[in-house]
């Protein structure tokens, strides 16, 4: 009798330890979650800002004026006019096709 409650007892020890570290290993488990939440968070504002600048960044005023300034460019002489390109299917004959002549 007194072999089958030490036997017992030893049984017990060994279940309250395995239930405190298992529990140790879920809180532990569980506050890196809430770290790497928070940290989830805080990048998905700095990707939201991030957007905001880049679309402000990228704005064709904005890409304009620094191409003027500082890489001292500028629009062409013929733009805004209109140029008339000669169209060689209405200039070939019948069907558009381009014909050689022997």
């Amino acid at each position: 009798m007194i072999r089958f409650n030490i036997l017992l007892t030893l049984i017990l020890v060994f279940f309250a330890l395995a239930l405190v570290t298992s529990q140790h290993k879920a809180r532990s488990a569980f506050q890196m979650l809430e770290v790497e939440q928070e940290r989830s968070r805080g990048l998905e504002i700095e990707h939201g800002q991030l957007e905001l600048e880049l679309s402000t960044l990228a704005t064709p005023p904005r890409v304009e004026k620094i191409a003027r300034e500082k890489l001292k460019m500028q629009l062409p002489q013929s733009f805004g006019k209109a140029v008339e390109v000669a169209n060689p299917e209405k200039t070939n004959g019948n069907d558009g096709m381009q014909r050689r002549q022997p």
